[in-house]
């Protein structure tokens, strides 16, 4: 949860509002198949849960000042690896700045899977 003060009071965005403009951000992004959890706790709940999780294989850490946002992603074989990770970090960070007003320190894509 991210919290700062402004002349017309207290603005507080949570964790699961910026993991899904994030995971909308991802996955309309061309090549992109699909997420994949990462961490013991969405993994649990993806067992536990069969319905689909926008903020599977997201990671955001960080404070008004700056996050860090960390993908785990499936892409479509045959497809460039580099120009979708680079669409995926320049679409991430222009919806998290435009959405919150948040500077995005860094974007780490990773791919976990390649499915046909």
């Amino acid at each position: 949860m991210i919290s700062y003060d402004t002349i017309h009071g207290s603005i507080i965005l949570s964790n699961e509002y910026l993991t899904k403009i994030i995971g909308q951000a991802v996955t309309s992004c061309f090549g992109v198949v699909g997420m994949v959890p990462c961490g013991s706790k969405q993994k649990l709940r993806g067992i536990v849960s069969k319905k689909e999780q926008i903020d599977k294989g997201i990671s955001v850490k960080g404070n008004m000042d700056g996050v860090d946002i960390e993908l785990h992603i499936i892409v479509s074989y045959g497809m460039n690896i580099n120009a979708i990770a680079k669409s995926i970090v320049h679409k991430v960070k222009y919806t998290v700045t435009e959405a919150t007003g948040i500077n995005v320190n860094k974007v780490t894509v990773k791919v976990d899977g390649i499915k046909e």
